[in-house]
């Protein structure tokens, strides 16, 4: 299947500007989705009388905790919590997906389960965690992660432009405020560093499969 281009765009430089805006475009508009689900589910919770979805947070080393690691990212503590994590979502969201939506899928997984296990298990009893801010710092942690250990041009571009924007939030791994689940930003940053390192290995362990292969 063939893609006909506009006739102005018949040059390798304006092939290659065409196909990235749409390639931004596409990232733009899934994450577009993400956070009008996230909203959704806020205004929800707002609108239902007695019914508090906050709830679904993660308990610390309880069986209904241990389940709701997979609900957590999505619950926020009010409007001002969602929006104080949207913008640093989609923007670092935005840097990791332009390795590829598969990559994205995976690190947000990978940190959405290792902060949430984290909390799980190292959390203080009777708190209940939630927020997408885990995997934020999943994001960061996988960007800053592939740009040290790759140090391609394209990754360290990322690295610095994460830390640039962001790099100020990396001091939420600490307990330095009250109401903050910093062990949740913490073992969020872990899991994106070890996907970045998992991918890596992933990737150098195929490339020299390859050169074996050819070698015969």
């Amino acid at each position: 299947m063939k893609m006909k281009l506009p006739a102005t765009v018949n040059t390798f430089v304006d092939r290659h500007a065409y196909g990235l805006k749409n390639e931004l475009v596409g990232h733009c508009m899934r994450l577009g989705v993400i956070v009008a689900v996230l909203w959704s589910i806020e205004f929800i919770d707002l609108i239902l009388w007695g019914v508090d979805l906050d709830r679904y947070g993660i308990h610390p080393r309880t069986w209904v905790g241990l389940r709701n690691i997979g609900l957590a990212p999505f619950l926020h503590y009010g409007f001002f919590h969602l929006l104080a994590n949207t913008i640093p979502f989609f923007l670092l969201g935005l840097l990791v997906m332009l390795r590829g939506v598969r990559q994205f899928v995976y690190v947000s997984i990978l940190a959405a389960l290792i902060s949430g296990l984290g909390v799980w298990i190292f959390g203080a009893a009777y708190t209940v965690h939630l927020g997408i801010s885990g995997v934020i710092f999943g994001y960061m942690g996988f960007l800053l992660g592939y740009g040290y250990l790759e140090r391609s041009i394209q990754s360290i571009v990322l690295a610095v432009l994460a830390f640039f924007f962001y790099g100020g939030m990396l001091w939420g791994v600490f307990p330095l405020a009250p109401g903050v689940s910093w062990l949740g930003h913490l073992f969020g940053l872990i899991g994106g560093g070890l996907a970045a390192y998992w991918q890596i290995r992933r990737t150098n362990r195929l490339w020299v499969s390859g050169n074996v292969v050819i070698g015969k």
